[in-house]
């Protein structure tokens, strides 16, 4: 029977534009141990209409860039000189995650460090153009810990 949530597929997929999609699944495979799930590859037979890879059990949609159908406009993050969207990931070791990541490519655009709410975080951009948080969480606080935190941070700024 069909349903009309396919299983897995209940909570949100981030769908990324990436050219050559190809090379993307490569470095998330080496960055973050991405399992290549599926390829649809377009009747050009150079690019991909649909890739599916699986992140830490998660699904990522990937799709080349395809601006002769969006009014001749480059949909991806670099053709647009970056991202508003960060995508988040729990890991079980920030900093070794962010090194895979860079020996596979990235760009550490902030280092890890602890932070006031409690993680470990650090972000990268990937050679694609989009950005990666990633975080371990290190201590368990509360509200007011987290925002006297913050007040202490900001007022170094």
């Amino acid at each position: 029977m069909t349903t009309p949530i396919p299983p897995g597929r209940e909570g949100l997929i981030p769908h990324l534009v990436c050219s050559p999609c190809a090379e993307a699944i490569e470095f998330y495979k080496k960055a973050f141990g991405a399992e290549e799930l599926a390829r649809m590859p377009a009747p050009d037979g150079e690019r991909m209409m649909h890739a599916e890879i699986s992140i830490g059990g998660q699904p990522v949609f990937l799709v080349d860039d395809f601006p002769e159908y969006c009014g001749g406009k480059s949909g991806t993050a670099t053709a647009l000189g970056g991202t508003p969207v960060t995508i988040h990931r729990y890991v079980e070791d920030c900093d070794a995650a962010i090194t895979q990541a860079e020996e596979a490519g990235a760009t550490v655009k902030m280092p890890a460090q602890d932070m006031f709410w409690g993680d470990r975080y650090g972000v990268i951009t990937d050679p694609f153009g989009h950005q990666w948080s990633l975080a371990t969480h290190i201590r368990d606080l509360t509200p007011e810990q987290m925002m006297s935190g913050m007040q202490e941070a900001f007022s170094q700024s």
